[in-house]
């Protein structure tokens, strides 16, 4: 899909992100990219094509809406239908903006509490939040192990924002004594 194809309020969206991610210093560039997308999806106006909000049988469905030409962020929405959800897991060391944009997610931040590079690593559950449309947070390592889930009936769409176009994650498995690092590769949904 091409920017000309875009809705007005989608192509201001990405007007302002192209301008927040001029911001040098991470926490501001994420604060400047959450502001854009709380005040984007706050004004109650729908701009997300009905072909990105569609959910996926087997899983969260993950679409790119739009990669920065010069790899500086990308915008993805996903799909997350009854019951949808991650394992904890990493943003392969991006900072990260996510946004509802319909329906409500549940999140769960942890902190890793043994070297990152251990054999079985320990997480120690930080917060968890119920966020609807328009709340947004922000990842920003080493801060960025959570989790994602819908718990409704409905479907939820978040909006995410990161650092250029990942491709990779970290996931951690339960496994007896702790978790176990597992590297993934990532994928658009059709």
């Amino acid at each position: 899909m091409t920017t000309a194809t875009l809705s007005p309020k989608m192509r201001e969206l990405i007007g302002r992100l192209d301008t927040a991610v001029e911001e040098v210093e991470v926490k501001g560039c994420c604060m400047s990219v959450k502001q854009a997308l709380e005040e984007i999806v706050q004004s109650g106006e729908d701009f997300v094509d009905r072909n990105f909000l569609q959910p996926a049988q087997d899983r969260y469905a993950r679409r790119l809406i739009h990669l920065d030409p010069d790899n500086k962020y990308s915008l993805m929405a996903m799909v997350w239908g009854k019951g949808q959800g991650t394992a904890i897991h990493d943003h392969a060391h991006m900072w990260c903006v996510e946004c509802v944009y319909r329906g409500r997610i549940k999140v769960v931040s942890f902190d890793l509490r043994t070297p990152e590079d251990a054999e079985l690593l320990q997480f120690e559950q930080q917060q968890t939040i119920f966020a609807g449309p328009g709340e947004a947070g922000a990842l920003i390592p080493p801060f960025e192990y959570h989790t994602i889930e819908n718990p409704d009936d409905t479907p939820a769409v978040t909006l995410h924002v990161y650092g250029g176009e990942m491709k990779w994650c970290h996931v951690f498995l339960p496994t007896e004594g702790g978790y176990r690092r597992e590297y993934r590769e990532l994928s658009y949904t059709d």
